[in-house]
């Protein structure tokens, strides 16, 4: 039995190799084996929505759901009021996306505009105000995402204010525009 506030976990008293080898096999044994027809499953999933295995199975895991749509703001759909036409590569690799596909237009741009850049898209809604309350923003991304469940969402983003949008909605994740599109 371990002093009062040990985690149970291997001695320290070994060299570092030894240390990493113990932390290594009791990380592996934590994680569940899966077999070998989930994994694929899995990796033509991640591909359908545009992801890597690697981001996808991370989603997967924290979340525990599959990924039902994906929330993009007008910033990371590269949308604004002097270019609203969306870049052809952007458009292009959202067109081939196989799930939900949801916009956020960012003030001072309005939701028609951004709907106007892509037809692909299956709704576009007004963002939060920039200096919106965490309350305020809850409400406003509940009403963009409807009956989705906000845990099996992910927010596509630009700027670092978005990130916030992510824990305000109770969302999946997420991902930077530049990571997604890139």
């Amino acid at each position: 039995m371990g002093e009062i506030g040990h985690n149970g976990g291997p001695s320290l008293a070994g060299g570092v190799s030894w240390r990493r080898h113990c932390w290594s096999a009791a990380r592996e044994a934590l994680l569940p084996t899966l077999p070998i027809e989930v994994v694929r499953l899995r990796v033509k999933r991640a591909k359908a929505l545009g992801l890597d295995y690697k981001t996808y199975a991370g989603l997967r895991a924290a979340t525990g759901h599959d990924v039902v749509a994906f929330l993009f703001s007008s910033n990371a759909l590269r949308v604004s009021a002097l270019r609203p036409a969306m870049p052809e590569a952007r458009a292009l690799k959202l067109a081939e996306v196989h799930c939900g596909r949801l916009a956020l237009a960012v003030a001072p741009l309005a939701p028609g505009m951004v709907e106007a850049a892509n037809p692909v898209l299956d709704g576009v809604h007004p963002a939060p105000y920039a200096l919106a309350g965490f309350g305020e923003m809850r409400a406003v991304l509940r009403a963009a995402l409807g009956k989705l469940p906000g845990d099996q969402v992910i927010l596509v983003g630009d700027l670092a204010l978005e990130r916030d949008w992510c824990a305000a909605g109770r969302l999946a994740g997420y991902l930077p525009a530049e990571r997604y599109f890139g």
